[in-house]
């Protein structure tokens, strides 16, 4: 690679818009070219976002998709979910490289898609060519993509922990409890009731018991993992409130198909994640604090009573949004993967 490569952030004014603005400032073969906002005033980057004062010296602008095409070569959306149907056409029409980071392209099924957002799919073409944008495990499909689903934070956190397993077959595919924990910003940026701070702080609560719509995306990328072993991964996934500013912890509970050596899984985890520098398997109990501000995934498990209980967090604002957007980014650029993130 050599040059500056021009990228475009198609939805700045949010949290992980934020972040990767902070990530692709550090990148030594990028520039971003082009910011926009839905916002009638198009104001500065740096107005939307304080911390980046005297750091960007960029206004944004309304989506235009000539625009993008004629001064970026990837486009980052940072927008609503359903959103993105809208502007993904448009993009891949003039051969920008696209990297969502909303939900639209991440279920293969368009009719699952509708069921779990409320919304017909209407970009069938970009679904089907879209690639999900976990590196971990779909490293050698990301390089040439023209359109990569961005994974969520919750489900970053879930399947990075269970694929070991699901992968060498080593536990039941039903039955899997995934109980996890947010931060007030993995709700985004826009005002809500719940997220206001006498609302939320100093209370601990659950939320779209379920029917939380990252659960079909848990169950269908930790199928791909099965090899087409046939019966399919179903989870119960229950997600939790957490007044504290970032960050994600799940604690998940597996039956093993036959007796479990906590040992000899942690040696199966350090195995299956050898390529990946930002999976960290420890063997002390992680804490959010760990992993905030990081792109890392830090993971550990014990055995308790003949069950496999796995203990994931991550940062959701970088290893769940803007860090692997930039994952995804160099390995289509074919530089080091941990460019900018370390």
């Amino acid at each position: 690679m050599s040059g500056h490569v021009g990228v475009a952030i198609v939805g700045a004014s949010g949290y992980a818009a934020r972040e990767l603005i902070q990530i692709l400032l550090k990148h030594p073969g990028v520039r971003i070219t082009v910011a926009t906002s839905r916002q009638d005033e198009a104001p500065r980057v740096d107005a939307l976002h304080p911390s980046l004062t005297r750091r960007i010296d960029l206004a944004c602008e309304p989506f235009d998709a000539d625009q993008i095409a004629e001064r970026a070569s990837f486009a980052f959306l940072a927008l609503p979910h359903t959103a993105s149907l809208a502007v993904v056409p448009a993009l891949r029409k003039r051969n920008v490289r696209v990297i969502d980071l909303s939900a639209d392209y991440r279920l293969s099924d368009p009719q699952v898609y509708a069921d779990w957002y409320g919304h017909q799919h209407t970009d069938l073409p970009g679904l089907k060519q879209a690639v999900y944008g976990l590196p971990e495990l779909f490293r050698d499909q990301i390089p040439p993509a023209q359109l990569i689903a961005n994974p969520g934070c919750y489900t970053s956190t879930s399947i990075l922990a269970l694929a070991p397993l699901i992968a060498e077959d080593l536990i039941e595919r039903t039955g899997i409890i995934i109980d996890a924990k947010s931060g007030v910003s993995g709700a985004g940026r826009s005002p809500k009731l719940n997220f206001h701070f006498p609302e939320c702080n100093e209370s601990f609560s659950a939320y779209n018991v379920g029917w939380h719509r990252h659960t079909p995306e848990i169950d269908q990328v930790l199928t791909t993992m099965t090899s087409g072993r046939g019966e399919a991964v179903e989870v119960i996934f229950t997600p939790h409130l957490v007044p504290m500013d970032r960050g994600i912890f799940a604690t998940i509970y597996a039956r093993p198909k036959q007796a479990a050596v906590e040992h000899d899984l942690l040696e199966l985890y350090r195995s299956f994640y050898a390529r990946s520098p930002f999976i960290r398997i420890v063997s002390h109990l992680p804490a959010t604090k760990d992993s905030a501000l990081t792109n890392y995934c830090d993971i550990t498990l014990r055995v308790v009573r003949g069950q496999i209980v796995i203990l994931a967090c991550l940062d959701n604002l970088i290893k769940g949004a803007a860090g692997v957007a930039v994952q995804n980014l160099n390995l289509m650029l074919g530089c080091p993967e941990e460019t900018a993130l370390l």
